[in-house]
């Protein structure tokens, strides 16, 4: 697995439009390439900025309850862990039963993440995308099946898209 990462949930604001001060501007800039691997990451970084870490996870908590840091999550290398097969499920699922499917998608253990999307009529059709990682294709599409049979006669129509590379994940990252 890759570091972990703090992920950002939003574009660069002023400093004090996202309630951001000094302190925790240094300690998303500390945190913003990923957090150390290793056992107590809050209090390597705590050290780092010479501040003690019940401040630091306090800060960190209280900029995820604002909404200023989306997740703190670990983001890992599918393609290092053998997964080489991932595909972007999407799905045309009637609106009258997204809000009940979805959330029930998105708990499958295979899945990564899901979410709900706008339809661009009439070209794209699908309005929920569930990511499915697999060692082979056909691994993923059995996993696919399993969503399908899930969504039931509510999914219309399906396709999964390969990734044909591997895209870097970051999350917001703020100017020294």
């Amino acid at each position: 697995m890759s570091a972990a990462a703090l992920l950002v949930g939003r574009p660069a604001a002023p400093a004090d439009a996202a309630g951001i001060d000094a302190v925790d501007r240094r300690i998303v800039l500390a945190t913003q390439s990923g957090l150390p691997l290793i056992t107590r990451p809050y209090h390597a970084i705590a050290a780092q900025l010479g501040l003690d870490p019940e401040e630091v996870m306090a800060r960190l908590r209280r900029l995820r309850e604002r909404g200023a840091i989306r997740r703190i999550a670990a983001v890992p290398n599918h393609y290092a862990l053998g997964y080489r097969a991932n595909g972007m499920s999407v799905w045309d699922v009637d609106d009258t039963a997204i809000a009940e499917l979805g959330p029930k998608v998105g708990t499958l253990e295979f899945v990564t993440h899901c979410y709900r999307r706008p339809r661009r009529l009439p070209l794209w059709r699908y309005n929920l995308f569930a990511m499915v990682h697999g060692r082979t294709r056909e691994e993923v599409e059995a996993r696919v099946a399993e969503i399908a049979a899930l969504l039931g006669p509510t999914a219309r129509a399906h396709e999964v898209l390969y990734s044909s590379r591997i895209l870097k994940k970051t999350g917001l990252r703020l100017p020294d």
